[in-house]
């Protein structure tokens, strides 16, 4: 009895264990969710088989009810295979579903190019009837008259469905929109004009066809602040004048360095003239005394030279008494 028993439970327990596989393999309930929602799939085909393909018919199912329930026509095959190939389903149907009632002319195959792409392919069909502000960071320019100005932009986008795929994203807009706000400035001739019309920003940058290239369509831009900055120019004038500055007194202190030189080298050359000078003098009691010994010079031509030697400084003492009385005041 006891082994009956036993016998009893494990065939209890593998009917279960098969009921479990055959309902995994085989979704009743899912099926039956389909056939009344108006979806034809089939049981073994098509169910079990995505069990098989690792594909979850829960998804798979859904989807096709949703879309039929949209009124699009979705092949089963194509769901199959974009989620084989990495791509979320619901999102793609969803934005189907969005895309259709938006009158948006959006494809399943463009639609699964977007989703496999990497884009956000329902936030795309939003963003196509609802669309989307973007805000510019502080952007700093420089007026002709050197007056910087800083402005804000907010930029109003919508997504370009056809350019999704290759086209740009949110930073290359912004990227552009400053790069116009800058050149626009710039080229504006004093600040007072743009702020008087900050609105010459907008209509200028608008009109450059920034959204080229773009997975969006730049539908306005709008300058939300913009104020004063520094005076770029004054700052630079004043750096201009300190380094002119500096040129000048490096240019004199060269100046002055090329006359303490040459001042230096008079003063050497004419001690070198007075060292000649007494190296001369040095020479010529050498000379008298060999004119002495050779005849040449005579007692009395000596005595002559004194006489017209000392002749000579009493005339020059004569002449100039004034030097003479500063020499024995000192």
């Amino acid at each position: 009895m006891e082994a009956l028993t036993g016998l009893s439970l494990v065939l209890i327990i593998v009917v279960v264990l098969f009921l479990i596989v055959v309902l995994y393999y085989v979704p009743l309930g899912l099926f039956i969710t389909a056939y009344f929602s108006g979806v034809k799939v089939k049981i073994f085909r098509d169910l079990v088989g995505m069990r098989l393909r690792k594909v979850p018919p829960v998804v798979i199912v859904r989807s096709m009810i949703t879309a039929t329930k949209a009124g699009l026509t979705i092949d089963q095959q194509n769901l199959e295979a974009h989620y084989l190939a990495g791509g979320n389903v619901i999102k793609v149907i969803n934005a189907l579903v969005s895309a259709d009632k938006a009158n948006i002319n959006l494809t399943f195959e463009r639609a699964t190019a977007i989703d496999l792409a990497g884009r956000d392919v329902l936030e795309a069909v939003k963003m196509s009837v609802l669309p989307k502000v973007i805000e510019t960071p502080l952007v700093a320019a420089v007026a002709k008259d050197g007056i910087q100005l800083k402005a804000i932009a907010r930029i109003t986008v919508r997504a370009n469905i056809e350019r999704l795929v290759g086209g740009a994203g949110e930073a290359t807009i912004l990227a552009r929109v400053g790069e116009g706000i800058v050149s626009t400035i710039g080229s504006a001739g004093t600040h007072k004009q743009v702020l008087e019309n900050p609105d010459s920003i907008s209509k200028s940058v608008l009109a450059k066809g920034l959204d080229s290239g773009t997975a969006f369509e730049i539908l306005s831009i709008d300058i939300a602040d913009v104020d004063i900055g520094q005076n770029i120019g004054a700052i630079l004038q004043t750096d201009q004048a300190e380094a002119d500055l500096k040129v000048a007194r490096a240019k004199a202190e060269e100046r002055r360095a090329a006359a303490v030189a040459l001042e230096q080298e008079m003063i050497a050359e004419v001690a070198r003239q007075r060292a000649r000078v007494v190296e001369a003098e040095a020479e010529i009691p050498k000379a008298m005394a060999d004119a002495f010994r050779s005849g040449r010079l005579g007692v009395f031509d000596y005595y002559n030279l004194k006489n017209i030697q000392a002749d000579t400084e009493m005339r020059d003492s004569i002449a100039k008494p004034d030097d003479k009385k500063k020499g024995n005041d000192g």
